[in-house]
């Protein structure tokens, strides 16, 4: 009697299959909402990190292809005339930016062209950089919160067992493993979640960094040679 008891709090049904699926579909509404959060974190997660992986990728290549371009040019308006950023390259889309205001401010001194081409360079590299930077906030939380959130769903998938335990009276190993079981998964599944973000966010950040210099690099040299 006790031993029925017990299987019907643990809702095991005399079950020893560890699979997966079998540990999601045994765990009880709080633990499945947890697992489900950690995967769907899990999932996009790992499609931010391929676009982000991607555009890194694509802006390496076209900047350095711009750059390359523009510094073999006769001079910025003959470059500025001839150039179409197809690629949407994030340097290029700042240069165009500060060559408009360049030839909008044709007639006014030369420090207050300078003052306004340097103010839309900063402008323009900021903007840029916080559209390569998009997403990143949630790479972080995932990272920061996901142990956490499947830390939850353990502590509560224990608490169910130890319950078991006292209703049904029985210590024994074989009532309160898959429950265990079910509470560790959570845990698992949250570490899985934060450790690919925690690492693609450090990198990204790092890359965007870098990017975020380089247009800075390029806005100084811009500014010396008008």
């Amino acid at each position: 009697m006790e031993q029925e008891v017990a299987t019907q709090v643990i809702g095991l049904g005399g079950s020893t299959d560890f699979s997966i699926i079998q540990l999601f579909l045994r765990a009880d509404f709080v633990v499945k909402s947890v697992i489900i959060i950690l995967i769907a974190a899990s999932v996009y997660s790992w499609a931010l990190i391929f676009e982000k992986y991607r555009l890194f990728k694509r802006i390496e290549k076209s900047t350095s292809s711009f750059e390359d371009k523009f510094w073999k040019s006769r001079s910025a308006e003959s470059f500025y005339n001839s150039f179409t950023n197809k690629e949407k390259d994030p340097l290029a889309s700042v240069f165009q930016s500060a060559m408009n205001e360049l030839i909008k401010t044709k007639s006014k001194s030369s420090s207050v062209q300078t003052n306004r081409v340097s103010r839309v360079l900063e402008i323009s590299a900021d903007n840029e950089i916080k559209s390569i930077e998009k997403d990143f906030i949630f790479l972080a939380t995932v990272g920061s919160t996901a142990p956490f959130i499947g830390l939850f769903g353990t502590v509560w998938g224990i608490m169910n067992s130890f319950q078991s335990i006292a209703i049904s009276r029985n210590t024994s190993l074989a009532i309160v493993a898959p429950g265990i079981a079910e509470a560790l998964f959570a845990t698992a599944l949250g570490l899985l979640a934060a450790v690919p973000a925690v690492i693609a966010y450090n990198k990204f950040n790092s890359d965007s960094r870098k990017y975020s210099g380089r247009i800075e690099n390029f806005s100084k040299r811009f500014i010396s040679i008008i």
